[in-house]
């Protein structure tokens, strides 16, 4: 079963390079946004399975849209990422209502699964 995917990141290039990265292993991505409200209206729009975001995000922190997506869109899992190691982000993750936490050079369909089927 395909799952669809919001990929929420100011970084241009990292959306793309995602995109088609999660595309290759089947993932469906139905939206991307640049900024935190931008992402948390796309994904009360899409409802998608799971929003990818990132911690640092231009407008709002990524651990506080993934706290304010819990609440707002609660059937959407939240996987926050960043260029920071898994220790830095991990357990804050959790915290604000996020499944859990990647580092973007780890990012891939399959690490995607793993975590969530945890």
């Amino acid at each position: 079963m395909t799952r669809s995917i919001l990929i929420v990141d100011d970084h241009e290039r990292f959306r793309s390079v995602a995109r088609r990265a999660l595309e290759v292993d089947g993932w469906a991505v139905v939206g991307e946004a640049a900024d935190g409200l931008s992402g948390l209206a796309e994904a009360e729009r899409l409802a998608p399975d799971v929003v990818l975001l990132d911690v640092m995000l231009p407008d709002v922190s990524g651990l506080e849209i993934a706290r304010r997506l819990r609440d707002e869109v609660p059937g959407s899992d939240v996987v926050l990422v960043s260029t920071h190691e898994e220790e830095d982000y991990a357990g804050l993750a959790v915290e604000h209502g996020a499944c859990g936490f990647l580092p973007k050079a780890d990012l891939s369909g399959d690490a995607l699964d793993a975590l969530l089927t945890k």
